[in-house]
Order: C-alpha cells, then sequence, then structure tokens
C-alpha cells in the first residue's frame, strides 16, 4: 500500500455546500467496537478494494478479466454496478427508535451473493448517513446463509438517508453501492454546522490540520487529545488506528480513504486529493478505551 491513498475521483459538480470552513456535526457518538487485528506495516497493501482505485478508476478489471473503463462515477451514487445491485428489504423504521435493517446484494442474474472477499477484517462495511450530513453511522451487519444482511440500527432523526454498501465481491474489484432509505417522523431540517477546525465527541477533542485542494494530493491529519493531554494509545479499529470516510454535500458521493502508517496517536494523517471545489462531511472514526467514536467535520476545498 502507498503511504498515502488518493480519495477517488469525482464525475460533478456540488449541488450544495455547507460553507467555506469546517464544522462540527451533529449525531455522531460512541459505537461498539468490532474485533481488531495489528494496524498494517509500513509498505503493506491494505487488502481489498478501499483506497486501490487511483484518480481515474485505472488498475482494476471486470470479472471477464478486461481493463475497466478509464473514468467511472463516483461510489455510491448508484444502485447497480458491474452486474451488482444493493437491494434493500421494505422498512419501518422511525426516528428515535430501534428498529432492523436488512438487505442482499444480488448479481447479474439476480442471485444473493454469499462470497466476498475480506476486507479490514470485514465482508461488508454500510454506512448510513443522513441527507443533510449531520447523521452518520458506520455499522457491520450479519450475513445469513441466504445471503440476506441485517443489522439493528437507532436513528436520531426523521427525514432521508442513504446506505451504502461498501464491499468486494469474491473474485471482483471493489464496489460501493448506495440506495435511499426514510426514516419516518417529525421532520425539522438542521441548519449548517458551525464554522470550527475542531471536533468533541465524549470528552475527546479532535483537531483538523490541513485543507483539500482540488486535484493536489493533500495531507490531512487529525489529533486526538482528552482532558488537554494528547492519546497516544489508540486502538486499532479494523486495521487502522483511524478511518476516514468522506460525502460530498448534494449528491453524497461516497469515499473512504486510510490513513500513513505512523504510532498510535496522538495524529493519525491522511492523503486526501479532492478533484473539485465544494463542500465535503469529513468522519473519522477513532478507537480508544475500547469503543469507536467518531469526530465530523466540513471541509470545502477551494
Amino acid at each position: 500500500m502507498h503511504t498515502g491513498v488518493k480519495i477517488t475521483a469525482f464525475a460533478a459538480a456540488l449541488a450544495a455546500t455547507f460553507g467555506t470552513a469546517y464544522g462540527v456535526g451533529a449525531g455522531v457518538g460512541p459505537v461498539v467496537a468490532e474485533e481488531e487485528r495489528p494496524a498494517a506495516r509500513h509498505g503493506e497493501r491494505q487488502p481489498g478494494g478501499h483506497g486501490e482505485r487511483d484518480a481515474a478508476g485505472h488498475g482494476e478489471r471486470d470479472a471477464a478479466g478486461h481493463d475497466a473503463p478509464a473514468a467511472r462515477a463516483p461510489g455510491g451514487l448508484q444502485v447497480s454496478e458491474r452486474g451488482h445491485t444493493l437491494a434493500l428489504e421494505p422498512s419501518a423504521l422511525r426516528a428515535g427508535e430501534r428498529g432492523e435493517l436488512r438487505f442482499r446484494v444480488t448479481d447479474a442474474h439476480g442471485r444473493a451473493v454469499t462470497a466476498y472477499e475480506r476486507e479490514h477484517g470485514k465482508e461488508l462495511h454500510l454506512v448510513l448517513a443522513s441527507r443533510d450530513l449531520t447523521v452518520y453511522r458506520h455499522l457491520h451487519p450479519v450475513r445469513g446463509a441466504d445471503g440476506t444482511w441485517s443489522t439493528p440500527v437507532e436513528l436520531p432523526r426523521a427525514g432521508d438517508y442513504r446506505a451504502f454498501a461498501d464491499f468486494t465481491p469474491a473474485g471482483g474489484t471493489a464496489l460501493t453501492l448506495g440506495a435511499d432509505l426514510a426514516v419516518s417522523g417529525a421532520y425539522r431540517p438542521a441548519p449548517p454546522p458551525a464554522p470550527n477546525r475542531v471536533a468533541e465527541v465524549d470528552g475527546y477533542r479532535v483537531e483538523l490540520a490541513g485543507t483539500p485542494l482540488p486535484g493536489r494530493a493533500t495531507r490531512l491529519t487529525l489529533r486526538v487529545s482528552r482532558d488537554g493531554r494528547p492519546v497516544t494509545d489508540l486502538q486499532p479499529y479494523l486495521g487502522a488506528y483511524g478511518h476516514l470516510v468522506a460525502l460530498r454535500a448534494g449528491d453524497l458521493a461516497y469515499l473512504h480513504v486510510h490513513p500513513h502508517e505512523g504510532p498510535a496517536g496522538p495524529e493519525v494523517s491522511f492523503t486526501a486529493t479532492a478533484p473539485s471545489p465544494g463542500a465535503y462531511r469529513l468522519f473519522l472514526d477513532f478507537r480508544h478505551g475500547g469503543k469507536v467514536r467518531t469526530a465530523a467535520f466540513t471541509v470545502h476545498a477551494h
């Protein structure tokens, strides 16, 4: 794996922006930690598809072994791609209530996929995000023998959401498929997050240094502290000391990058390339004290 992973390319301009500075988000906090494996060693390639495409999608092949097209749509914008479809089962999710989300990934013949490559310890990563990008969940559902995935979920606010399934089918290439999801209840649009380079969650303070630049690889560094002291014993979460997911404002194009190899804090660094100006929402998952917490930022690439 390269020392940094570039954010994959975008195809279209933003439909909306949050502003020109950083902000602290609502609706993020601790989630149950998963089993971990040691962080990748320097120079070791991360398994599977996260971040392995270059900015134009080169380096991939389809199921028949042919070169993939040079340009691809950003992840998460399509419900079907390369013969695979994300099929959500009807659900009756209500804001503030615990429910269950069930879905399947089907192949070109409509059959449920039951064989996957393991990516960072899991066969599939599920991300849920509200359309206004104030609510975010990174979940790891359980797959049944028939290929149906299920996970409990509780979302705090009503409105429109996007579900992202991030996976690699066995023998295939990495895919991120997206589908819309509605949560019923009294809907109140949330205002844009306040400009700030600092996010605070559960007593942790996370400071973001660096600004994405369109078309240029840029280093983003996130520094974690607690009670005024740097956190130097971050715990591996899915094979790394931090996971970063970025969603583009407006269409919610999905990006998933990984950190540079380094010590267990207080800093976790990423290399990111924003191919166009506009606003993006960044969600950093980090694990400490046996829990995974999420710090959220709004960034503007310019």
